[in-house]
């Protein structure tokens, strides 16, 4: 399986993307992560196809929302709102093959997407 991630660019404090993540074949679970200069790779949100399962990190609940497009099983989004300059990073899409449940493991995710930039200025 391949993720195609796209969608990132710069944008000012408070202001909003929508981040968008293709898939070529089926996967369980699809998640975003994302990785600040000189900081660790951190989960932002996941969700499993066709359920109401979702996880957010405590950073961005309230702020982003993770959702698939249901005219194409294949596309992931992001809808990032009132992004601060913390936000700022490159973010990536992520998918699980199998799993009970979402996770904020990015070890148990078998696929990855090649990153998009995401920089906030304040």
């Amino acid at each position: 399986v391949q993720l195609q991630a796209s969608g990132g660019g710069l944008v000012q404090a408070g202001g909003s993307l929508r981040l968008s993540c293709e898939a070529s074949g089926r996967t369980f679970d699809m998640a975003w992560f994302r990785q600040a200069p000189g900081k660790e790779r951190e989960f932002v949100a996941a969700m499993r196809w066709n359920s109401g399962n979702k996880d957010y990190s405590a950073s961005v609940e309230g702020r982003f929302t993770i959702s698939q497009d249901n005219a194409k099983n294949t596309v992931v989004y992001l809808q990032m709102n009132d992004l601060k300059s913390e936000d700022t990073g490159v973010y990536y899409c992520a998918a699980r093959a199998r799993g009970l449940t979402v996770t904020r493991i990015s070890q148990l995710y078998d696929y990855w997407g090649q990153g998009t930039q995401v920089t906030v200025s304040s």
